[in-house]
């Protein structure tokens, strides 16, 4: 019998209570299913980095820790973690985060919002470019990265990527590297920040690279907050800029006091682009405790000297 620690909080352990023991036994596995197994039990653990579990050193026996999130920053630098951490990568996460991306990016090119917010009694016949005229960049070329650039050549839009290492994608122009990135953002008309965030990713929009957009730019941004210095952002958007529609932040959830709110060329949304579906999840961990069990190589494995 395995052993499975479910380490999250009390709001989803429910839906994963349910989903998860069918999971197992469509992979042919028999697991004890808890939150409570004693350390020295349990062979896998299934975490949330704000789940209960933060100290590892106990799990002496624990093959793996499978993070229910894809995001690993607030897992991967824990000291006592020396088991083998997997990131989440979900067909549910990552639909959702496309249709999120795809649905923002067509709001910006075919400018939604002065037809939303302007029945002003002007009948105004602007046209918008097609999209083959209007060149999107993706920062981040992971799984979700990835997604969002084929959906979006899918619809026509010439789409740049750029990632720390080289990637290489069917209609993607694949860049990497610092002069890399500049020539990703350089006259870049909608910028999509999909990047983990690392040493090296903080704030990689700031006052420089922000000033090589093109004027009147969008910025969609629902990887991290940290992504973005916030005050290098407002300068721009008196600049080159003419929104940002922001998922996340590097307080959440945004005080209420924090001038994002008011702002006439920024959008807010709660940290909603997508999130980690159960039905699914549960099919992914399932999928690496067989994985594991049957001496397998690890799905999604972090790498902890990149931090993802």
């Amino acid at each position: 019998m395995i052993r499975a620690l479910f380490s999250a909080g009390d709001p989803i352990w429910p839906e994963y209570q349910t989903t998860l023991p069918p999971a197992f036994a469509k992979a042919g596995l028999s697991v004890d299913l808890s939150r409570d197994h004693a350390p020295d039990t349990v062979d896998y653990i299934i975490a949330a980095p704000n789940g209960p579990v933060q100290d590892f050193t106990p799990f002496t026996r624990c093959k793996a820790v499978l993070n229910l999130w894809a995001g690993v920053e607030d897992i991967a630098p824990n000291p006592t973690l020396t088991q083998p951490l997997a990131r989440m990568v979900d067909p549910g996460l990552t639909d959702g985060m496309v249709e999120w991306v795809v649905g923002h990016t067509m709001r910006h090119h075919l400018g939604l919002d002065v037809h939303v917010h302007g029945q002003d009694g002007q009948w105004r016949t602007d046209y918008p470019p097609l999209a083959s005229q209007r060149p999107v960049t993706i920062l981040g070329l992971g799984a979700l990265g990835t997604a969002c650039a084929r959906a979006l050549i899918g619809l026509g839009f010439p789409v740049t990527g750029w990632s720390r290492s080289q990637k290489a994608i069917d209609g993607v122009t694949c860049l990497s590297g610092n002069g890399g990135l500049r020539a990703a953002l350089t006259d870049a008309q909608i910028v999509i920040l999909l990047l983990p965030l690392t040493n090296a990713t903080t704030n990689i929009l700031d006052r420089q690279t922000l000033a090589l957009l093109a004027p009147g730019s969008f910025i969609i941004n629902p990887g991290r907050g940290p992504l973005i210095d916030d005050d290098d952002l407002l300068t721009a958007l008196d600049a080159n800029v003419a929104h940002a529609t922001l998922d996340v932040f590097r307080v959440e959830p945004l005080p209420a006091q924090h001038p994002f709110w008011a702002h006439p060329k920024i959008t807010v949304t709660p940290h909603i682009a997508s999130t980690t579906r159960p039905e699914t999840a549960a099919l992914c961990i399932a999928e690496n405790i067989r994985r594991g069990e049957a001496g397998e190589a690890l799905l999604h494995l972090v790498d902890r000297t990149k931090g993802y």
